[in-house]
């Protein structure tokens, strides 16, 4: 198993130098795609020059293409298994290590990380959201999560072929969760801590109207395409099994 760690990040200047040493004391591969940003980022990654891999492009494009291309770039360089994170501190590295004991190379599996929603530091918005998308998850798939929110995921790069996301944003990591059930691969959930910044600390991009609306139109198209596609895929998966016993 050859391992990466992939960052996206956008505008994450303050947190980021610290979320890679952490990495790297982890994993010695680590990918940062910086997404456009347009704060101090460029500047702080050419200080890691050497030690880790930069994607780098001038627009802002969305999360779901950052992870595109750094899925595209750990493949051209031959890693079979990546760990994504964020790049704002909330996913703690010390927890990689966790995530690759759930998952099995023999059997490529995606590991998802999960998070404890007791913790009273989390945003409420947090908690909906996740209710309102493992909602939809469990109908578009017949599958349940605790938590399909998180981005702190190990995905088998040997899969990724056929799952690249078309979404380009953060809703991207959603859909990918889906398509890879409908492909019958394994889905693992993994329990991860978190940590919250104090409210006056915390950095978000999120567009509360605009991103909620995006999200209710993927899942109408996800849900339409279960119907037709996702529900009979996996019946079909089902049966060939079966018939191969």
């Amino acid at each position: 198993m050859k391992v990466c760690a992939i960052i996206p990040t956008y505008n994450n200047a303050t947190t980021l130098p610290t979320v890679i040493n952490a990495v790297l004391v982890v994993l010695p591969d680590v990918i940062v795609v910086n997404d456009g940003s347009t704060d101090q980022t460029a500047k702080l990654l050419s200080s890691f020059d050497g030690r880790i891999t930069i994607v780098s492009y001038a627009k802002n494009r969305g999360k779901g293409y950052a992870l595109r291309r750094g899925f595209a770039e750990a493949l051209r360089r031959g890693f079979d298994t990546a760990v994504t994170l964020d790049s704002d501190g909330q996913h703690l590295a010390s927890d990689i290590s966790q995530l690759l004991d759930c998952y099995v190379a023999s059997e490529p599996c995606l590991v998802v990380g999960s998070r404890k929603f007791d913790n009273p530091n989390m945003p409420s918005k947090n908690s909906f959201a996740n209710r309102f998308s493992n909602f939809w998850f469990t109908v578009q798939t017949a599958h349940r999560l605790p938590d399909t929110q998180t981005g702190f995921r190990v995905y088998p790069l040997t899969k990724i072929g056929r799952h690249n996301p078309l979404n380009n944003r953060y809703e991207a990591e959603l859909e990918l969760l889906v398509r890879f059930a409908w492909r019958d691969v394994i889905i693992k959930s993994c329990q991860i801590n978190v940590y919250y910044p104090p409210k006056n600390e915390r950095l978000s991009h999120f567009r509360p109207t605009a991103d909620f609306v995006r999200i209710s139109l993927l899942n109408t198209v996800l849900t339409l395409l279960a119907i037709v596609y996702g529900y009979p895929s996996m019946g079909i998966r089902k049966l060939i099994k079966l018939l191969k016993k």
